[in-house]
């Protein structure tokens, strides 16, 4: 077992890496900028480094700082988390050279699937059909407009680096092509220091069901089933569930199609550790491959739930050297679970960021209900970085009966000080479309305009 992990993350998902480390009797080195020095990942850890100012550019971002924190504590290994550096290959490579591993899939895997345009070059081969498209980076207007006319409007115009929606641009014409084509490629270079762009056909009303793997280094690779991420804002996820409404009411031959096709992919990349492969299914049932992320998902606790597998404790595992000890035969699915996502934004003001103090917080309880979260009464909520504060789940013994916790946990839910997102989802889980199971990716859209007016009237 590692003797000590240093976490080079912050917020809710360092956190839940410190507290899988505690369960595994692994001691934990936490990393933090000067903003976010009260952070609760900084009282959790064992031993805390300051590696910079609050900007993420300026310490979590740091490959050089992050090395030189994991070698004074003399730490065995490397926990990414999700976003800043948990998919850059450089930093695998890093940490593999200064004899410090990386908890997470090999630089080899990462560079298979290097980008989401090369991603899709490697799911053509492994005989699983992504959306019709560019055959990869789309360099200037004309080849734009190319690829539009020959796969047909509506397209996406989505960043081959990154995620959380950040990059990507739906168009229905040649003009907002070339707008958002531009658009897309400047966020994208702010974002991700990479402004390739690449486009595919948009399929609308679609749902997006995303399939975790795990994969140990002697090449065992099994799935833990689906998530239905549908329900997205500006093409980020809001609230996820599993197993998904579409998989079990009208469609229960995709899971076991879509989890051989998951492994598929993970076998022809050579993945190792835990990852996910998403894919987007149309009204008929058709599924095409959008994507792998190469690292833990945000919303990884709901499969947790249903499944009874601690998927970062696995990362840990596997990371040492261990094989995997669960077989395909050995995953079983128990139950129905959902995750609502609560960000400091305010649904009044086209939820904008609520940076500042938390006056009051209080978190539901329970059985069935899981908070993930580092926010706590006195803190201060910094500028610097993503709105998350937090992950609601609840866990209960079928669809409507983790519904009913959910309702019930968000009006429990008190936070002061700040405006959060816990309003519009307490309008979502209400609504008699979400209730039935029947929604897509364009859900929210369809949703928001009235969503909003019975928010307003019920403020006023």
């Amino acid at each position: 077992m590692f003797e000590k992990i240093l976490v080079a993350n912050r917020g809710e998902i360092a956190v839940r890496i410190i507290r899988a480390c505690k369960e595994l009797n692994v001691r934990t080195v936490a990393v933090y900028s000067e903003a976010d020095a009260n952070s609760m990942h900084v009282q959790l850890a064992d031993e805390a480094i300051c590696i910079g100012k609050g900007p993420a550019s300026e310490s979590y971002l740091r490959i050089e700082r992050l090395i030189s924190a994991a070698e004074v504590t003399d730490v065995d290994a490397i926990h990414p988390g999700y976003g800043f550096l948990s998919e850059n290959a450089h930093f695998a490579d890093v940490c593999e050279n200064c004899n410090i591993r990386f908890i997470g899939p090999s630089s080899r895997a990462m560079n298979a699937l290097e980008d989401k345009a090369v991603s899709r070059v490697l799911a053509k081969k492994a005989g699983v059909p992504p959306p019709p498209g560019s055959e990869g980076v789309v360099e200037n207007e004309q080849d734009a407009l190319t690829t539009a006319k020959r796969v047909g409007y509506p397209v996406m115009i989505k960043a081959v680096s990154g995620g959380g929606g950040c990059g990507m641009r739906v168009a229905h014409n040649d003009i907002s092509l070339l707008k958002g084509f531009h658009s897309a490629k400047n966020e994208a270079e702010k974002a991700f220091g990479n402004p390739g762009v690449y486009i595919e056909k948009f399929i609308e009303n679609s749902h997006h069901i995303e399939f975790q793997i795990l994969g140990d280094s002697r090449g065992n690779i099994i799935h833990l089933g689906e998530r239905d991420c549908s329900i997205q804002r500006r093409n980020q996820k809001v609230v996820e569930e599993t197993p998904s409404p579409l998989i079990e009411g009208k469609f229960k031959d995709l899971r076991k199609k879509m989890g051989k096709a998951a492994i598929r992919i993970a076998e022809y990349a050579h993945y190792t550790n835990a990852g996910t492969v998403e894919f987007i299914v149309d009204e008929q049932g058709n599924f095409y491959f959008l994507e792998v992320n190469k690292r833990v998902q945000v919303e990884h606790p709901i499969t947790e739930e249903v499944t009874g597998i601690d998927i970062v404790q696995q990362q840990i595992l596997i990371a040492m050297g261990e094989p995997l000890r669960i077989s395909q035969s050995d995953v079983q699915f128990k139950g129905h679970a959902i995750e609502c996502r609560i960000n400091a934004e305010d649904p009044f003001d086209d939820f904008r960021p609520s940076p500042g103090r938390i006056e009051m917080y209080y978190a539901p309880g329970g059985r069935g209900v899981r908070v993930d979260s580092h926010a706590y009464a006195g803190y201060t909520i910094p500028p610097n970085y993503d709105s998350m504060i937090g992950k609601l789940i609840t866990y209960g013994k079928d669809r409507r009966d983790a519904m009913h916790k959910m309702s019930r946990a968000l009006g429990e839910y008190m936070i002061t000080g700040i405006k959060t997102t816990i309003p519009f989802e307490q309008a979502i889980l209400q609504d008699p479309n979400f209730r039935r199971g029947v929604y897509s990716t364009s859900f929210v859209e369809q949703l928001l305009g009235g969503a909003r007016r019975e928010l307003i009237d019920d403020r006023a």
